[in-house]
């Protein structure tokens, strides 16, 4: 705002007209000149008179020179000539006693003041003579002399020359303005007004007075003055007058508490610049908060950002409930937490808490666990009066956050929240966890916590179940029973769904007891309840079947594996196989044999294939068949080359051509098994033949040569060998886990190509791996695989392929695993190598083949509901390191149906990713609401979810959100850098877009 008046050039000096009115009226022809250009000066013909003055000759006029450069320089101020200061320098420097030098300082004086160059003007009236000047022309020159220092920012001296022209009939009004002005500005309203009440009274005001009054009116609480002053300057007010007229009004109906008035006059404001500040907001926002337009004051509140006052702590409460009044608990719970960590009002810091801490319970709480949250209100205000409440939330938020970990370890740590009912469920709860993490000893130590607070007979009875559950996988089939049977003598059981498969694992139990009539009467009990699982129920008809065929039932058994075959689910090859076994047994070869090649030819890829082949070839030389017996057996050989069969089968050959006379068939097959197949009970007996043969042909000499190309056969030793294996075996069968280590180790020392060599190295590497000497039991399976493959070979690829990965040694995996998957005669081998070939690829970062695998499991019919769970996340995990994003999109919907713990807070987490990529950002954010909510204790997934969500909120215009939900992670997941890096360049890029129209935002710098 200008408040600089037009003033009037010094007249420091005398009328040009009298100053040679006593001169003689002959004149020269110069003198001539230099008073006509006189008057053109006087008559304000500056620009002729001038040019006159200049052509006098100076020379004739040695008293005139003087004069003549004074009123060229005076005439160029005048004419506002650049070198109008030059000039007029030029005439005091060269004419120092001449008698207009003090009017030339005040007209030099007068040219920087005209111009705006205050200091330099200041200099030159400095060099005035004032006592060489009229009573007037001293006022005039303490006036501008005033201004000059006002316009240069030096109050203190404008005040002593405003001072000074007071009582001056021509400066007077314009004094007591400025100096009005001057005490406006430093907040002396009271002389302020009074000053501008005398300006007002003569009529001698400024257009802006009236702003200032009615501004330090609204500073001094006179709210209805300040409006009505403001209102009457509105209507001829500049445009940049009217935006701080209308902030006055504004502000003073605010005040007033007239918010319906206050907000039309609130939203005409324009700022300082163009920019509004955090208070301009809290007032707009405040105003549509008490009209109940809780949107319009969000979108007013959500731009107070990086607040940390008064102001800023009510704008964020109001914000907080206006956005409950919206049903946006997410954004209130933000809102709460931030008025909640500032103390300028500590009842609004309290009730702020207090919400937040309610809202946590309810919504869930990315920052931190909800008992954390609910003990930490209680503990920094214990005497709230909604203590007792929170308190009953604390009891039952340890089930609904799902953190059971730390909600034990509160439990268990604190004597103030002893609530049995709660801790037998969270101890129920975490034991489940654990049992799903495969941590059968952790979760029956848990269960066992559950059941010491019998409190609720329904968790009572699952946690019954799921002892004997965790007992049953640890092969503690004794302890399973007991479980097993209690549970069902629980009247809460009956109503359970672990019920209705009760049966079922009583008698798998039995079966794994070998107690197969009671397996029998279990699992016939179980196909004749309802609403079995169709897997279950095909299942218990398979184990009913092998239970009455290991009971010597084949009848029984034959029919139960109908059933199985009926149902065309899993494992029906097996079925069909068991029952043409069966009949072998019932003295029904002929059925025998038409069944197994009904079988040949019904299951072409059956991993019972080679089983088939090889009983079939049986059953034929027991019919005295022996032609196609053979061809059985060499059928066997040729499609499955790695079978487990190949040195059974071979010597079946061997023994037909030997008992039918053709002896060099049968040594040819003989010599090959035992070179093939050493150290195996096969090669033992090809050996022992081959001897009866060479015996036969009186050949000993040929046997000695040959048998001494056998390095594992010493025929002088062989009672020493097998007596020294035999007493190790013994108490490696007795779990004498030490002294079976011991003899073990003697035995392969002494024999080191022993007949038994091949158990001995299996044995002991399955001592050391059942104590978790995992490097110790590599050197012993890796003997075994060095073997042609034998009856070890599949467990010995299982286990090694299970130590590499339990040292995360995939490199090393990968090729065990795929032999694995490719000898294996168990499904669950086969499923046990896919499933980790596919997690093993995914860590060597060869993602292909990781989705290769992933479909391999999906597509195995008897794999597990987790092995296809887990298929599906690293579908996920892989597709999203190639870039299909809509195929992992679909995966990790999949994963999200039946994941639990960590992955169902990945599945939730790529869910809301999902909903951004795709611009749905409201369903995203409810995404990180439920993750926040159900899976607080993934602290990972929480800080990317926050993240996420600040990107929403960004998405939809909430700013303070955005910046408030980024600062909180920032400070808060300090142990995620890359999460925090990323928040930290978010966080810029939306203040420094905020600052452009916020005047409280500082721009900031990456």
């Amino acid at each position: 705002m200008k408040h600089r008046l037009k003033l009037s050039l010094l007249g420091l000096c005398l009328s040009a007209g009298t100053a040679f009115a006593q001169q003689s009226v002959q004149y020269t022809h110069p003198e001539e000149k230099f008073y006509e250009a006189i008057s053109l000066y006087n008559h304000q013909q500056y620009y002729a008179a001038q040019q006159l003055f200049k052509s006098v000759d100076a020379a004739y006029l040695n008293d005139l020179k003087g004069d003549a450069a004074y009123y060229i320089a005076d005439c160029a101020v005048r004419l506002k000539q650049p070198n109008a200061d030059v000039l007029m320098q030029d005439f005091v420097n060269s004419y120092p006693n001449n008698t207009h030098r003090n009017s030339a300082y005040g007209k030099v004086a007068n040219y920087y003041f005209d111009a705006g160059n205050y200091k330099k003007a200041e200099q030159w009236y400095a060099k005035v003579d004032v006592y060489n000047l009229s009573k007037k022309e001293q006022e005039e020159l303490n006036f501008n002399k005033a201004y000059t220092y006002f316009r240069a920012g030096d109050k203190e001296k404008a005040k002593v020359y405003f001072n000074r022209v007071l009582h001056s009939e021509q400066y007077a009004d314009q004094a007591k303005y400025y100096l009005g002005f001057m005490a406006y500005e430093g907040e002396d309203y009271q002389q302020a007004d009074q000053l501008f009440q005398e300006v007002k009274n003569t009529g001698g005001q400024d257009k802006n007075m009236a702003y200032f009054q009615s501004d330090m009116s609204f500073k001094q609480g006179k709210f209805q003055e300040a409006i009505k002053l403001a209102k009457e300057q509105l209507a001829t007010a500049s445009v940049s007058e009217k935006s701080e007229l209308n902030k006055i009004i504004g502000e003073s109906y605010f005040n007033l508490k007239e918010y319906e008035a206050a907000i039309p006059y609130l939203k005409q404001y324009r700022g300082k610049k163009g920019k509004w500040n955090n208070t301009d907001y809290y007032q707009l926002g405040y105003a549509y908060y008490k009209q109940a337009e809780f949107q319009k004051a969000v979108n007013e509140f959500n731009k107070i950002i990086g607040g940390n006052d008064v102001v800023a702590q009510n704008a964020y409460y109001h914000l907080a409930e206006s956005y409950i009044k919206l049903a946006k608990k997410q954004q209130a719970l933000n809102a709460f937490k931030n008025a909640s960590e500032m103390n300028f009002n500590e009842k609004i810091q309290e009730d702020a808490a207090l919400n937040y801490t309610k809202l946590s319970y309810e919504i869930g709480n990315s920052y931190k666990s909800i008992p954390e949250v609910l003990t930490s209100f209680i503990k920094k205000y214990p005497n709230n009066p909604e203590r007792d409440t929170i308190e009953e939330l604390l009891v039952d938020s340890y089930v609904t956050a799902k953190n059971y970990e730390a909600a034990l370890l509160l439990l268990e740590g604190s004597n103030a929240y002893k609530d049995k009912k709660v801790y037998q469920k969270v101890a129920y709860f975490r034991a489940i966890e654990l049992y799903n993490e495969a941590n059968y000893k952790r979760a029956s130590q848990l269960f066992e916590k559950s059941l010491a607070q019998p409190v609720d007979s329904e968790f009572t009875a699952k946690a019954t179940f799921w002892k004997a559950e965790a007992a049953y996988s640890l092969n503690e089939y004794d302890a399973a029973l007991i479980g097993y049977k209690e549970f069902k003598r629980m009247p809460a059981a009956k109503i359970l769904t672990e019920y209705k498969s009760i049966e079922y694992n009583l008698g798998y139990t039995y079966f794994k007891k070998r107690n197969y009539p009671a397996a029998i009467t279990h699992f016939k009990a179980y196909t004749k309840t309802t609403n079995q699982s169709t897997t279950q129920l095909n299942d218990a008809w398979l184990r009913l079947g092998d239970s009455y065929f290991a009971n010597s039932n084949y009848w029984p058994a034959m029919e139960a594996y109908n059933k199985a075959i009926a149902m065309k689910d899993i494992d029906s090859d097996y079925a069909y196989f068991q029952k043409a076994i069966s009949y072998g047994f019932v003295e029904r070869n002929q059925q025998k044999i038409k069944d197994l090649e009904a079988f040949l030819e019904k299951y072409k890829k059956s991993i019972y294939r080679d089983d088939a082949l090889y009983e079939l070839g049986n059953t034929y030389v027991a019919e005295g068949n022996t032609t196609k017996g053979l061809k059985a057996y060499q059928q066997l050989i040729k499609e499955q080359p790695k079978s487990n069969f190949i040195a059974k089968t071979m010597l079946k050959e061997g023994l037909i051509y030997y008992n039918s006379d053709q002896n060099e068939q049968a040594l040819t097959q003989f010599k090959k098994i035992a070179k093939n197949y050493p150290n195996t009970n096969e090669a033992t007996q090809a050996v022992t033949t081959a001897r009866n043969i060479y015996i036969d042909l009186g050949k000993t000499n040929e046997y000695a040569a040959w048998v001494k190309t056998l390095d594992y056969v010493e025929v002088s030793d062989a009672d020493i060998d097998n007596t020294t294996f035999e007493a190790a075996e013994k108490q490696f069968v007795n779990n004498q886990t030490e002294k079976a280590k011991t003899s073990l180790t003697a035995y392969l020392n002494q024999f080191p190509n022993g007949i038994h060599a091949l158990e001995a190295n299996f044995y002991l590497a399955q001592l050391y791996y059942r104590a978790s000497a995992y490097q110790e039991a590599i050197p012993y399976y890796q003997e075994v695989l060095n073997k042609n493959r034998n009856q070890f070979t599949e467990q010995a690829l299982a286990r090694i392929g299970e130590i590499y990965l339990t040292q995360k040694n995939y490199k090393k995996a990968i090729p065990v695993l795929k032999e694995l998957e490719e000898v294996a005669d168990f499904q669950q081998n086969i499923s046990f190598a896919q499933s980790n070939l596919m997690k093993a690829y995914y860590e060597q970062e060869q993602y292909q083949q990781t989705l290769t695998y992933a479909e391999k499991v999906l597509a195995d019919t008897k794999a597990a509901e987790n092995a296809k769970t887990d298929a599906q996340l690293f579908i996920a995990r892989a597709a999203m390191k190639t870039n299909n994003e809509a195929k992992a999109e679909k995966a990790y919907a999949e994963v999200q149906k039946k994941a639990t713990g960590i992955l169902a807070a990945e599945a939730h987490y790529y869910q809301a990713y999902f909903q951004h990529q795709s611009g749905n950002y409201e369903a995203s954010n409810q995404a990180v609401q439920v993750l926040a909510r159900d899976y607080s204790s993934y602290q990972e997934y929480g800080s990317k979810g926050l993240l996420l969500m600040a990107k929403n909120f960004n998405k939809l215009g909430d700013a303070y959100q955005a910046t408030y939900i980024l600062e909180s992670l920032i400070n808060n997941f300090k142990q995620y850098p890359e999460v925090v890096k990323e928040a930290e360049q978010e966080l810029i890029r939306i203040k420094t877009e905020a600052a452009k129209t916020n005047a409280s935002v500082k721009p900031q710098e990456d």
